[in-house]
Order: structure tokens, then C-alpha cells, then sequence
């Protein structure tokens, strides 16, 4: 249990750290990826925590998806 907590600290660590600028020049390409980009390399990490970062993911689609369903749907 702590174990996941920890990773899941970890993961919004990391998460938070990349969404800014820094005035290091190595760090143009990190700041080409979006944040999305970002979260689903770290879902695909083996950082413990890290499939908890693809399911929010996953859900995040699935909502998206039934709202523009949702939206499409004449009156």
C-alpha cells in the first residue's frame, strides 16, 4: 500500500516537474511534448504507480468519448 502511494507521489512529482521552463537549453525538447504525450510515456514506464497513470488515461478517453457522443446527438 505504501508502496503505491509512493509511486503514485512519484508520478505527480515528475508529472509537475516537466510543465515548466527552464533556462537550460537541453530542455527544448522536453518542452516540445504535450502533457498528454508526457503522461503516457510515464503510464508506460515501470515506475510503480505508473498503470494507475494509464487507466486515468484510459478513462479520460472513455469519458471524451461519450460526451462528444453525447453532443452529436440531434434533438
Amino acid at each position: 500500500m505504501n508502496r503505491t502511494i509512493a509511486g503514485i507521489a512519484l508520478a505527480l512529482a515528475l508529472t509537475g516537474c516537466g510543465s515548466g521552463r527552464s533556462g537550460r537549453a537541453g530542455s527544448a525538447a522536453a518542452d516540445t511534448l504535450t502533457e498528454r504525450q508526457r503522461d503516457s510515456i510515464l503510464a508506460r514506464s515501470r515506475i510503480p504507480g505508473a498503470s494507475g497513470v494509464g487507466a486515468a488515461l484510459r478513462a479520460a478517453d472513455s469519458t471524451n468519448a461519450r460526451v462528444r457522443a453525447a453532443d452529436s446527438v440531434a434533438p
